[in-house]
């Protein structure tokens, strides 16, 4: 969501904002992410962007955690302080999920991809099952690394988010 490797013209929140408009929804997006932040620096982060009042948060975290290893227990008790808190506030909340790849080994493939649907069924928030659908995996829309989007893949992922939005707010 931070837009590792992209000109700021062509970051997410960016694109987003012009999809939404051709939604007919006018939208102010903040955008608090930061490249390679895990869900723990999200949490320690959350206090500051939560000073403004907002119609829609959406979490996209966990991504960065998976890549380094970290516990899926210790990311979903992250991602729990982090929903509780933006409930708290009542924001609405759209939980953007990922999924690990199975290199990573059942145990911890099976843990990581079922938090997702787990939280928003524990919190009754909206869900969108993978941030990265049809974007994933694909060289011509990934960057050289294989794991960050390209202006092509965030475009997708805009347009696929942006839909998504639709239909929880209405």
């Amino acid at each position: 969501m931070a837009g590792y490797g992209l000109d700021s013209s062509h970051h997410l929140d960016q694109l987003l904002k012009e999809d939404l408009l051709k939604l007919n929804i006018q939208s102010i997006i903040t955008n608090a992410s930061v490249s390679g932040d895990t869900t723990s620096g999200g949490f320690n982060r959350l206090s500051w962007s939560l000073q403004d009042d907002y119609d829609l948060f959406i979490l996209g975290l966990g991504a960065n955690d998976m890549l380094r290893g970290i516990s899926p227990e210790a990311t979903k008790k992250n991602l729990q302080n982090i929903i509780k808190t933006v409930l708290d506030k009542n924001i609405p909340i759209l939980l953007t999920g990922m999924q690990a790849p199975s290199s990573y080994g059942n145990v911890y493939q099976m843990a990581f991809n079922e938090m997702y649907p787990n939280l928003a069924a524990e919190f009754k928030i909206s869900y969108y099952p993978f941030l990265l659908e049809g974007v994933a995996l694909n060289p011509e829309l990934n960057q050289a690394d294989g794991k960050h989007p390209n202006i092509k893949g965030v475009k997708i992922i805009s347009q696929k988010l942006a839909n998504k939005i639709m239909n929880v707010i209405n």
